[in-house]
């Protein structure tokens, strides 16, 4: 490791998956694909959100958000890994190194708060059907939103803040984008201080939610149990199970980046586990919540319909 510090001007070198040179094209292809794909579906829900009027709930309201936070915290580091892995440009900047690392951690930081507000939200109407209308008014909703944003925009600049006052070794980060356990690593002075203060932090946005969504889960999981309908039970819980592998990827991942301390932390390990969040989870949340979903499907339809006629 260099013993120099590095100065604010300074660039940094993405490493990316160089060390894995006979990766790297199965990896652009793969990940321009998924990307693709990520954007068409996340803009197609949050289009369908505003059009049809049968989409004007509080799940679809979260839903839209999820969405729009897919849509921005995957567009902040897929095409940054695009270009590296093609080759053309390993370096960033200081200023676009941190920038990201706070939009990305602002914006990932938002999406566990969020996911915790959904899985309430389909607590209140799973559970509370009659009082569903009065617990999840509008009001609330949008109150739960701001506070999921705001929320995770202060943990971000809290957190950016912390790692970026460090004195670091090295330009040299072997990940595909700035990431916050990478910075720890090339810090040049005892980092137990700053890990104490951020795991803090990070177990209220992780943990908290995590635990909220499976307090709620467990609570639809004993209401689907009352339904009598062997069919309607067996929908029920495989919508919830969908639901379930997703957030746990999401949260599973996190968890492994952000809580486990940092002289345990693999570089090469938190790479491959860093697409599971970045990648995978952002195209499987619109799959997820809408494939099986007949008012979505209707409603694209409508608006496919509407297309043709025009047309």
């Amino acid at each position: 490791m260099e013993t120099s510090n590095t100065s604010l001007g300074e660039d940094f070198i993405l490493v990316g998956f160089s060390d894995f040179p006979q990766l790297e094209v199965f990896l652009f292809v793969f990940i321009l694909v998924f990307y693709v794909l990520t954007l068409f579906g996340n803009t197609t829900i949050i289009v369908l959100s505003r059009l049809d009027l049968r989409l004007h709930t509080p799940m679809y309201f979260f839903l839209s958000h999820l969405s729009f936070l897919d849509l921005c915290y995957t567009t902040s580091t897929v095409p940054q890994l695009l270009i590296n892995l093609c080759g053309f440009d390993r370096t960033i900047s200081y200023g676009g190194c941190v920038a990201q690392l706070l939009i990305f951690l602002a914006l990932v930081s938002t999406e566990c708060l969020l996911l915790g507000v959904m899985a309430f939200d389909r607590y209140a109407a799973v559970c509370r059907p009659l009082h569903y209308t009065t617990i999840m008014h509008p009001q609330l909703c949008q109150a739960l939103a701001i506070s999921s944003w705001v929320s995770g925009l202060v943990n971000s600049v809290i957190q950016t803040g912390l790692v970026m006052a460090m004195p670091l070794c090295s330009h040299r980060l072997n990940h595909f984008f700035c990431e916050m356990p990478i910075f720890l690593k090339l810090a040049c002075e005892d980092t137990n201080g700053t890990e104490a203060k951020m795991f803090v932090a990070r177990t209220i946005i992780l943990i908290f939610p995590a635990a909220l969504i499976l307090g709620s889960y467990g609570h639809i999981a004993r209401a689907i149990l009352r339904i009598k309908s062997m069919a309607g039970r067996r929908k029920a819980f495989g919508t919830c199970g969908s639901h379930l592998i997703v957030v746990s990827l999401f949260y599973g991942s996190g968890i492994y980046t952000y809580l486990q301390p940092i002289h345990r932390y693999s570089e090469n390990e938190g790479k491959f586990v860093a697409v599971f969040y970045t990648i995978l989870t952002p195209i499987l949340n619109p799959l997820i919540y809408t494939l099986r979903n007949k008012d979505v499907k209707g409603a694209l339809w409508k608006v496919l319909g509407k297309s043709t006629d025009v047309v």
